[in-house]
């Protein structure tokens, strides 16, 4: 899925928070209605006390007196009258009303058995509620109570005094304030956070080695000596690291005894070379002499091409900073010198790191390669942020579109002479390729549209020594 992080990290955070979140609104979500049916529970009980306890004052009272009383308790929520007419015997509440079921128990058994009590539920505020004046004067007009709270519940409650006559309450159960004090919400609030702020140390904590894993792999080829990784942290990522450093170290003894074996085999090869060199001096035929003289130094540019290309001798090579139009320009000179030029478009005004001798010789194969297949050559700059890239064009034949990734293979040549005149030893363009792979770069090949071969070189503007700050 696309909207979904594409590292640990985010995929970790998301589902911690993800989590936290859902369990967060579940557990207030229980808390609430529970706390709310708690609330509109007690709030039924203070009402049915309330009306028990005028009840048995009005029952103790003669009946002048009683309308002195009624006076003094008729305000909200409860209209108190002696006057309207009797409730049906048998009015009962809805029993599947658990609300109205829980008030007439408690009514019923504060009043006792000798004051019988008849209940009905309205379906809106009875007309005693609407025109009391003590609901007015409390600022409580029914009609918009009602657009606030759709779940109060409106009814009528008539006791029977011991003396035959009988008191009449309107009365509503309403829902009591369910909000969350501030006390409670800044708790909550103060929990969550801190949750969320350790799990995104945690998530990093854990996370933060794997990365630096992933960008030492990555830079691996780039410099194979580099310093090892710390074997810290949690036991997976010890493990990981040291099989990590394990690898660099094998890979390293294996490229140095490859370097060895490869130079001896250079020097037992010049040895060679240099009596067959000898022998072709002593030879009578000038023309016979020549071509001898000829092959040798063909074949002593071979072995020390194809050894610079095994063994990558640029790698024992220290990066710095390198002022690259400084280098095109004395490149621009030396090849002057011999009789070639290339132009040189745009700039690169900063400094780049790397190996200065390994990217001069990468510019050099590229430029020979150019020169020598198109009689000229073109360096397109462009200086980025984040890379830099050169462009080298030609005016030569170029490539055959399939054969394009094949050029960088050893000793391919696009012809099918082995003259070094015409085709060189096949070399240069895979050893360009893999110094700028040593730097983090790329090298690519395209035919031009307006004739020619163009090849580009990626370089990124990154420094080796991040990998350490990173991971620290």
């Amino acid at each position: 899925m696309r909207w979904l992080p594409q590292s640990l990290f985010g995929r970790l955070v998301l589902v911690l928070l993800g989590g936290l979140l859902l369990a967060q609104l579940a557990t207030a979500y229980i808390n609430l209605t529970e706390r709310s049916q708690l609330l509109y529970r007690a709030g039924g009980v203070r009402l049915a006390e309330r009306i028990a306890d005028i009840g048995k004052l009005l029952d103790s009272l003669p009946l002048a007196e009683r309308r002195k009383v009624v006076t003094v308790f008729n305000s909200a929520p409860l209209a108190i009258s002696l006057d309207q007419p009797r409730l049906a015997a048998n009015s009962e509440p809805q029993q599947a009303d658990r609300r109205l079921s829980m008030f007439t128990n408690v009514l019923r058994y504060a009043l006792g058995p000798d004051m019988p009590t008849a209940i009905i539920r309205r379906e809106g505020a009875p007309q005693s509620l609407q025109l009391s004046r003590p609901f007015a004067a409390q600022g409580m007009p029914m009609p918009s109570m009602m657009a606030r709270t759709m779940d109060r519940a409106f009814f009528t409650v008539q006791i029977t005094l011991r003396d035959g006559s009988w008191v009449t309450f309107d009365t509503l159960l309403s829902p009591q304030d369910t909000s969350i004090p501030a006390r409670v919400a800044l708790t909550l609030l103060i929990l969550l956070g801190s949750v969320v702020v350790l799990s995104l140390v945690a998530v990093r904590w854990v996370t933060g080695p794997l990365s630096a894993l992933a960008s030492a792999a990555d830079k691996l080829g780039a410099d194979i000596n580099q310093a090892p990784l710390p074997e810290t942290g949690p036991l997976e990522v010890r493990r990981a690291a040291h099989a990590f450093n394990t690898m660099q170290k094998r890979l390293s003894l294996f490229i140095a005894d490859r370097t060895r074996l490869l130079a001896a085999m250079s020097h037992d090869l010049k040895t060679p070379i240099t009596r067959l060199r000898l022998r072709t001096e002593m030879l009578d035929d000038e023309a016979l002499r020549a071509k001898f003289a000829k092959d040798l130094e063909e074949m002593e540019v071979m072995v020390t091409q194809t050894l610079d290309f095994m063994r990558d001798a640029s790698s024992v090579e220290a990066m710095q900073r390198i002022d690259v139009m400084a280098l095109l320009e004395s490149l621009q000179i030396d090849y002057q010198e011999t009789g070639s030029e290339f132009a040189i478009e745009g700039t690169i005004a900063e400094p780049w790191r790397g190996k200065p001798n390994a990217l001069k010789r990468c510019l050099t194969n590229l430029l020979d390669n150019a020169i020598r297949y198109g009689s000229s050559a073109t360096l397109r700059l462009e200086d980025g942020v984040e890379r830099i890239v050169i462009r080298v064009l030609d005016q030569g034949p170029g490539i055959p579109q399939d054969q394009l990734e094949k050029a960088f293979e050893p000793f391919f040549r696009g012809e099918s002479s082995r003259s070094r005149e015409t085709g060189g030893t096949g070399l240069g363009l895979g050893i360009a390729r893999n110094i700028a792979r040593a730097h983090g770069g790329e090298l690519s090949l395209r035919n031009h549209p307006e004739g020619g071969l163009e090849a580009t070189l990626t370089l990124p503007r990154s420094d080796t020594d991040s990998l350490r700050k990173e991971y620290a």
